[in-house]
């Protein structure tokens, strides 16, 4: 019968060696590395001490770390937004990352192909070569950010329309990503973001912060420091009734965004333009009544527009060029409203904004 090793066989395997050569030598600078990669690591410092991967772009932002973008994709995030204004790099990156955390290879049984999510008919309408590589598709990663440029920017220019004609409400992106999502017939149904689009402007503007590294690497000029007094007054006295900001609407009762100023002024009284400029939008709307949008063009380096609204009668058409001073209607009470007065807004790169800095009115 085997017996297993004697007690002295065992004594031998558990005696105590020496150390050799290479433990005397090698342990301590070994023990010197590891109590450094761990101070480094305790500290935050880890990722600085040594390079990240040569091939992404990582970006510290909110907490998590862009690092699926390839770095050389960011140039290119950052050309496609200058396709309209309402786009950043963000908007896009955020866009790619909710439709397939950009990999390109998520296609879905819908057909949907590469990181933007086209599928065929879809690329037949946006799809270019924009890199000039000699193909354009969808499966390339370069294409595709520009395409879904091109598309937000299509949906952004349609929405930006109904927005004029009062058709609809809302922010812009809003309604530019509630249209890619949804379809721009759906927001004009609704006359703002339909429910049904919710879910994805959450995903998506829940992403935001993660890229917003992107837009700060090439903000240069925000273009607020000549709002003031760029602007002549539109009407006479400037007495304001309703300030820009949130506030339950007089007639509807719902509590949503002025987004204007309300000025005191009688019926009749003459409103003038804001500053020279062309008459992109002059008719009638459902809550506006009487409208007329002026597009000024380009001011510190942002597109500015003004808006009247609530006019009695208007002196101008679309297409027709005015100056500052130029009477273009009158004050009135017509579409949702309470009383003779005029709504004036202002638009910077198709946002509202608060209108008093831009006509430098005491506050």
């Amino acid at each position: 019968m085997n017996e297993s090793p004697p007690d002295d066989d065992a004594g031998r395997t558990r005696r105590s060696r020496r150390p050799g050569p290479f433990t005397l030598l090698a342990l301590p600078g070994l023990t010197v590395v590891l109590g450094f990669a761990g101070f480094m690591a305790a500290t935050g410092r880890l990722s600085a001490a040594w390079p990240q991967d040569a091939d992404t772009h990582a970006v510290a932002s909110g907490g998590e770390a862009a690092d699926r973008v390839h770095k050389s994709y960011v140039p290119w995030l950052r050309e496609a937004a200058k396709t309209c204004a309402v786009l950043k790099p963000s908007v896009l990156a955020a866009q790619i990352d909710q439709r397939s955390g950009w990999d390109s290879d998520s296609g879905t049984l819908s057909g949907e192909v590469g990181i933007a999510g086209f599928t065929d008919a879809q690329w037949r309408t946006w799809g270019k070569d924009d890199d000039g590589n000699g193909r354009s598709s969808p499966s390339d990663p370069v294409d595709a950010i520009m395409a879904l440029a091109r598309q937000d920017c299509a949906a952004a220019k349609e929405v930006t329309v109904l927005r004029t004609r009062g058709t609809v409400t809302g922010d812009l992106l809003d309604l530019t990503l509630a249209a890619y999502t949804v379809g721009t017939d759906s927001v004009s149904g609704a006359g703002r973001v339909p429910p049904r689009a919710r879910p994805y402007l959450t995903e998506v503007k829940a992403l935001f912060a993660r890229y917003e590294t992107f837009d700060r690497a090439e903000s240069g000029n925000s273009g607020t420091q000549k709002a003031s007094g760029v602007l002549a007054p539109p009407v006479t006295t400037l007495v304001i009734t309703s300030p820009f900001g949130s506030r339950e609407h007089p007639l509807t009762g719902v509590t949503k965004l002025h987004t204007g100023v309300d000025f005191a002024a009688p019926q009749g009284a003459p409103i003038s333009a804001a500053r020279q400029g062309q008459i992109v939008f002059a008719g009638m709307t459902k809550a506006y009544g009487n409208r007329i949008v002026i597009d000024h063009g380009t001011i510190g380096g942002r597109r500015l527009e003004t808006t009247y609204s609530h006019l009695s009668s208007m002196q101008v058409t679309t297409g027709q060029s005015v100056e500052a001073g130029t009477v273009v209607g009158f004050v009135g009470s017509t579409g949702l409203s309470t009383g003779p007065h005029l709504h004036f807004e202002v638009l910077v790169d198709g946002a509202y904004t608060d209108p008093q800095p831009w006509l430098a009115i005491d506050h």
